[in-house]
């Protein structure tokens, strides 16, 4: 192993055995995997995972995070957000997601305290301090901790140390809130998550495991990695059909390919330090 990763490993659990009992709000991703991963190692049965159901997340993601959690042998609480009753979530505006980060955040706090656990902590790793994320301030406020900064660890260190550790989903996709797919300014409706949802899982299923569908109304602009663009072109008459059948008029390929927060990249550049998705 890497002696800087290696340091910055032993550091986590160092930090985590001194907590005693945690909270970690646990999607199923590979971070927010990992560091449930670590904390039972270090903490044992002091460990409580809460799966959020949330309109703007995939119903499967849900599911899996849960199943994944409970075949680790770690105690989960099941939660849920409504997120599209909260006008401001609605509205889609950047500060949307702090926000939603603060529904969260109060969330587990109320479930920590239910559950007399001092320590709140989420997945948020340093490559997260590359975009622009209101959630950030949600969660200082919250007092909910990210160890996973704490120690500088990035997202490929986290694959590799996973891997050492033989957790299953060490290469895992990112996903994000669903509501990345859009446009500042767009309001999101249930109808509009839905569509957007509808045409992912298609095109996941023709194939692109790594994929976004960009919705600006009429137009569906489609984001794969760059070495499947030949494909989805391969492929574009079923895509354009099935687009078409969920509401689009115009089905368009982004030549820059798939590439995290591309909706954020019309905010003002002092702004860009929302998750990004």
């Amino acid at each position: 192993m890497d002696r800087s990763m290696q340091l910055k490993d032993e550091k986590l659990g160092n930090i985590l055995t001194n907590m005693n009992k945690v909270v970690i709000a646990f999607s199923g991703g590979i971070d927010s995997t990992f560091l449930l991963k670590r904390a039972q190692q270090e903490l044992g049965d002091n460990v409580l995972a809460v799966v959020v159901a949330s309109e703007l997340f995939r119903e499967e993601e849900f599911d899996g995070a849960v199943a994944l959690a409970e075949k680790m042998g770690v105690r989960v609480i099941k939660t849920e957000m409504k997120e599209l009753d909260n006008p401001s979530i609605v509205a889609n505006t950047p500060e949307s997601w702090y926000h939603s980060k603060n529904m969260l955040y109060d969330q587990l706090n109320t479930i920590a305290a239910e559950n007399n656990i001092s320590y709140v902590l989420d997945g948020m790793i340093m490559d997260d301090l590359d975009d622009f994320r209101p959630g950030l301030k949600a969660r200082t406020e919250a007092g909910v901790r990210s160890l996973l900064q704490e120690v500088n660890l990035y997202k490929q260190e986290i694959r590799d140390l996973s891997r050492q550790m033989n957790i299953p989903i060490w290469n895992k996709p990112a996903s994000c809130s669903l509501a990345s797919r859009f446009p500042y300014g767009t309001t999101l409706t249930r109808e509009k998550i839905n569509r957007v949802n509808e045409a992912e899982l298609f095109l996941m299923d023709t194939g692109f495991e790594v994929v976004r569908v960009r919705d600006h109304e009429d137009v569906a602009r489609i984001e794969v990695l760059p070495e499947k663009i030949s494909e989805l072109v391969e492929k574009r008459e079923q895509i354009q059909r099935k687009l078409q059948e969920l509401g689009f008029t115009y089905v368009s390929i982004d030549l820059e390919g798939y590439r995290t927060g591309s909706m954020n990249e019309t905010l003002p550049t002092e702004k860009i330090k929302v998750n990004a998705g």
